[in-house]
């Protein structure tokens, strides 16, 4: 496609924000022929990157590989002593957080992207001021704006969520070492992925969850599966349940707690907060020049554009799907609009995956989701403990449901548990976009 013109100055393109959405947004107004501005403030990559899937899924294949060489009996093999070296795997985190930053800088210059270090603010749909970090600033002229500034974790205002030895994701993947003890708030997916990766790793967790359910965004088969294996670990849930303190005695933080047996006193050495993450809209200038934002969420149409023309919004600060996928796509549909294109944004085959151990994976609509959208539906299901590579590799707890459309046998939704869910479940995206019968695949 070729880019629009914008009359004297043809498509300049400022993108606050180099997260997933906003790099690969930028990478593709470059290659589209637009004149590119990347504002950011911190390392590129955004929180995926630092602070989030990356680093955490540095973290899960070491304790993963423990757990393999710990258990290796079951496969015939024998290793005696295997420990965690903390220091280490913290130093590999860095390494491979370092490289793929350093990859996406590459890009940036590769590509002509001119990258501004600092923070962005809408002085109007064509206009940009950027703080730089050394207190400087500048005004940027654009005749299209992308904003991408991602989300940011949620605190609760709860007493004692500020003491020490409570922490958000961000902290936890710094630790200067293993807790012996964790209680985690939260039963969502950062939740889980690091109740499995402490569990794995020996340290007690007790997960409290205000929802009757963990994950309640999967489908509830799937999820049982999961939870079955935390708790044959050793974690502890306290689901439908609410936590109303946090306070500190010697060296230990007591969690407070309502749950449906009554009150309850749960003691961690640290406390993880994983309750949500919500969008980083605040400071940018949008109500100022017509941009419209809903609950903290920037609003955009399918082609993700503002109701400020020419201002567009990708990832976390805009899209319900918190995912770095979606964030990249969402960039691209941006990207191509900005520079004159007609593209709207699909969400009907976005995977979704938790890379706990088993891992779980979906896609499409759940059982419950397809009848309440009136579908007459069948349900296919295949327990792993008779999958021979699950046998094979020791990871026989597991299970893939599909729902279909009774009256034309269309794929609706795919669901996993299991080894390798998390790559699999490609093929259930496919399937959905292709509109595939059951038989098909």
């Amino acid at each position: 496609m070729a880019p629009a013109s914008f009359g004297v100055h043809p498509g300049r393109v400022t993108v606050i924000g180099g997260g997933p959405g906003g790099y690969v947004a930028a990478i593709r107004a470059a290659q589209l022929g637009g004149e590119v501005t990347l504002v950011n403030k911190g390392p590129l990559g955004g929180v995926c990157l630092n602070a989030g899937c990356i680093p955490t899924k540095v973290l899960l294949h070491t304790a993963k590989a423990f757990e393999t060489a710990r258990d290796g009996l079951a496969i015939g093999l024998r290793a005696e002593n295997v420990s965690v070296d903390w220091a280490a795997l913290m130093e590999r985190k860095r390494a491979a957080v370092d490289t793929l930053v350093g990859g996406v800088e590459t890009l940036m210059a590769t590509n002509g992207v001119t990258v501004l270090r600092g923070e962005g603010r809408l002085l109007s749909p064509r206009e940009v001021a950027v703080k730089s970090e050394d207190g400087g600033s500048r005004a940027v002229q654009a005749d299209a704006v992308i904003i991408a500034t991602g989300s940011e974790p949620v605190i609760p205002p709860v007493p004692g969520f500020d003491l020490k030895g409570v922490i958000t994701s961000t902290e936890a993947l710094s630790l200067e070492g293993l807790p012996t003890s964790a209680v985690i708030v939260g039963g969502g997916v950062i939740g889980m992925e690091f109740a499995g990766l402490f569990s794995s790793l020996g340290v007690k967790v007790t997960v409290v969850e205000m929802l009757p359910e963990i994950l309640p965004m999967f489908d509830g088969e799937i999820v049982s599966v999961l939870r079955g294996v935390l708790e044959r670990k050793g974690v502890t849930f306290h689901t439908s349940s609410k936590v109303t303190s946090v306070e500190r005695s010697g060296g230990a933080l007591l969690v407070s707690a309502d749950t449906p047996g009554g009150p309850v006193v749960l003691e961690g050495e640290k406390v993880l907060l994983s309750v949500g993450r919500r969008p980083v809209t605040v400071g940018l200038g949008l109500e100022e020049v017509g941009v419209k934002v809903e609950r903290g969420r920037i609003r955009t149409d399918k082609k993700m554009e503002t109701s400020a023309r020419g201002v567009y919004a990708v990832g976390d600060c805009t899209s319900p799907i918190m995912l770095a996928h979606v964030a990249s796509r969402e960039g691209e549909i941006a990207a191509e609009n900005a520079l004159g294109g007609a593209a709207q944004m699909e969400y009907k085959t976005v995977p979704s995956a938790v890379y706990t151990s088993p891992e779980i994976a979906s896609v499409g609509l759940s059982e419950k989701e397809a009848l309440e959208k009136g579908h007459r539906v069948k349900i296919g299901r295949f327990p792993l403990m008779a999958n021979g590579k699950s046998i094979i590799l020791g990871e026989s707890e597991g299970l893939v449901k599909f729902v279909v459309d009774e009256e034309y046998d269309e794929i609706l939704g795919m669901h996993m548990a299991g080894p390798g869910a998390t790559e699999l479940i490609a093929e259930g995206a496919l399937a959905l976009r292709l509109e595939a019968t059951v038989d098909e695949i």
